[in-house]
């Protein structure tokens, strides 16, 4: 019984993983709309681009975690691989791969997002 819940839970985590890419990617091609439309600064990119990464894996393990345990361990590793096939995603389609600091940051913020994520999805599963 303990390895159907343990497979569950990676296979929740896997989908949640693909689940936050798949945001990533709608909601860059509305950025990009929204900066060329409304002229926004190239300084104020990088910013949008974090807030992009947060919001998509917040909404994926919203919509994706059921499993009412665990939420912050699954939350910071569906951070960090989110990161990595992002990166592979977002560098196949400009062309170019830049290992630089920036990476290392993502992989922080991510972790931390998918961290606090993941907490509060177990926690409004407990309440209902």
């Amino acid at each position: 019984m303990q390895q159907t819940k343990n497979g569950g839970a990676f296979f929740e985590t896997i989908v949640t993983i693909f689940v936050a890419v798949i945001f990533s990617l709608i909601f860059v091609v509305i950025a990009a709309a929204a900066i060329k439309l409304f002229n926004i600064a190239d300084s104020a990119i990088l910013i949008i681009n974090q807030v992009i990464k947060s919001i998509s894996i917040l909404i994926a393990i919203l919509i994706c975690f059921k499993k009412s345990n665990g939420g912050w361990i699954r939350g910071f590793v569906v951070g960090l691989v989110y990161v990595l096939l992002a990166f592979v995603v977002f560098s196949l389609l400009s062309g170019e791969f830049i290992f630089d600091l920036s990476l290392l940051n993502d992989a922080a913020l991510c972790g931390v997002s998918g961290l606090i994520s993941g907490i509060i999805a177990v926690n409004l599963r407990k309440k209902n």
